[in-house]
């Protein structure tokens, strides 16, 4: 019944842009959390955005200044705008629901994510 799913990846040169879309199923409680995640090849997936049922949002250190992560509630939809993208931010970007309360815990299962590529 619950599902995520992430698009808008592509390929860009340095310096160029894309926005990435997450649509979620049913209703999210306030209690969660929704984050963009990104995992590159050989890597971790790492939290890059995230933001609060009441619109705060916190970014990582890599992306602060160029990603913006944003909610339209009446579509259920979570979006990531990239800007000056960097050949670094070559990814599969993945979104999800964080619990605030209860570390861990996620509301979906992970999708397929969306591929970003930054190359010239």
């Amino acid at each position: 019944q619950l599902q995520i799913v992430e698009s808008g990846g592509g390929i860009v040169p340095p310096g160029g842009s894309l926005r990435l879309s997450c649509a979620a199923s049913g209703i999210i409680p306030n209690t969660y959390i929704m984050g963009w995640y990104r995992q590159a090849p050989g890597k971790q997936r790492e939290l890059v955005a995230s933001i609060t049922a009441g619109g705060t949002t916190n970014y990582a250190d890599s992306v602060k200044g160029r990603f913006t992560i944003s909610r339209d509630d009446a579509k259920n939809t979570v979006f990531l705008q990239l800007n000056s993208l960097k050949p670094e931010d070559t990814a599969v970007y993945y979104c999800n629901a964080n619990s605030a309360y209860y570390s861990g815990r996620f509301l979906y299962n992970w999708g397929q994510g969306t591929r970003v590529t930054v190359s010239s």
